[in-house]
């Protein structure tokens, strides 16, 4: 395992649960229209990593990892919003998106096991169903 994954999933994690964003209550308080707390969390990610996107490539002439800047080129098509539309379903019943859940996880909030196998048996009968997605729509 290379380092950098690890520093970076470590402070992914730290994020979300510093912000709140690792505890359900707090994420389901958002989506109940009743704290906008998070808002100007998510605001603030977004803009740090779209400006990132579109900056880094223009100063520097490879990334620090990997050999080139590549750009995401997935398509967006009607399995996108469907899945899009499960992911957001299932957000908003328990809370619990897979980030925020692996944080809770770690924060020792032992209940969210439940909400992560769940994501995990959702991946796994996806998977099942459609096959991989990358070679299905090339």
């Amino acid at each position: 395992m290379k380092l950098h994954y690890l520093v970076g999933g470590l402070l992914f994690g730290f994020g979300l649960a510093f912000s709140g964003m690792a505890k359900p209550e707090i994420v389901l308080s958002f989506l109940q229209l009743t704290d906008f707390g998070l808002l100007l969390v998510m605001g603030a990610a977004v803009l740090i990593v779209s400006t990132s996107y579109f900056l880094l490539p223009c100063l520097m002439r490879k990334p620090i990892v990997g050999a080139e800047f590549v750009k995401y080129t997935q398509p967006f098509d009607k399995r996108t919003v469907i899945g899009a539309s499960i992911f957001g379903v299932g957000w908003g019943i328990s809370g619990l998106c897979p980030g925020s859940a692996l944080a809770s996880l770690g924060m020792g909030n032992l209940p969210v096991f439940f909400g992560i196998a769940g994501l995990f048996l959702g991946a796994y009968i996806q998977g099942r169903i459609f096959g991989d997605y990358s070679t299905s729509s090339k």
